[in-house]
């Protein structure tokens, strides 16, 4: 089985296509047109992969796909914050510019790891001016989604391409062993949080 075909396996063994309101070929049909951009792929090498599919909030809402995350090993469920009010996930949208369609690539992710310990704010101006890309609440999701282990204690990342007008800044973090989707300020340096970016997406 290739990389692709695991990934794509994976989201319809956790129901995204009844999700997505599709079946199960319509689904795949919708994503098969990635195959050819997506190359081989790999395992992760440290806090790198290659590429993760990504399905859009208009295909499958947040809400419903951090629940489908866990961590490597474990079962429990992730959750979102409860300090976001309910609607709020819809009012952070990206600041870059996303593939058209309501499934693309992101490629060359690195969790970012690296920045763990510096204020959000400075580790997205570096982000920048190494010509990457900030991730958005949907990839990080997807990148956990596809690769639990990359969620790990201490080498957790924030997301800073999905921003509603105001100082925070969403982020993935673990609590009570399970995934959490919650937000920091920008300003405010967490030992633990890295900024997670990628080369690309096609």
């Amino acid at each position: 089985m290739t990389e692709f075909d695991r990934q794509l396996q994976r989201l319809i063994d956790l129901g995204y296509p009844a999700l997505a309101g599709l079946p199960e070929g319509d689904f795949t049909d919708l994503l098969a047109p990635l195959r050819e951009a997506a190359g081989p792929g790999g395992p992760p090498d440290g806090g790198r992969v290659p590429y993760v599919l990504v399905v859009t909030r208009d295909l499958v809402p947040i809400e419903q796909a951090v629940p489908l995350t866990a961590l490597a090993g474990r079962s429990r469920p992730g959750i979102v914050d409860r300090l976001y009010p309910e609607g709020d996930l819809a009012r952070f949208t990206p600041t870059v510019e996303l593939p058209a369609g309501r499934a693309y690539l992101l490629l060359d992710i690195d969790r970012g790891e690296e920045f763990c310990g510096a204020v959000p704010r400075d580790a997205m101006a570096v982000v920048a001016g190494r010509g990457r890309t900030l991730l958005t609440v949907e990839e990080g999701v997807a990148v956990v989604t596809q690769y639990p282990e990359l969620l790990a204690t201490n080498k957790c990342f924030s997301l800073g391409a999905s921003r509603c007008g105001d100082r925070r800044v969403p982020a993935l973090w673990i609590s009570k062993g399970a995934p959490k989707l919650g937000w920091c300020w920008e300003g405010n340096p967490h030992t633990w949080l890295g900024m997670a970016s990628a080369g690309g997406r096609a």
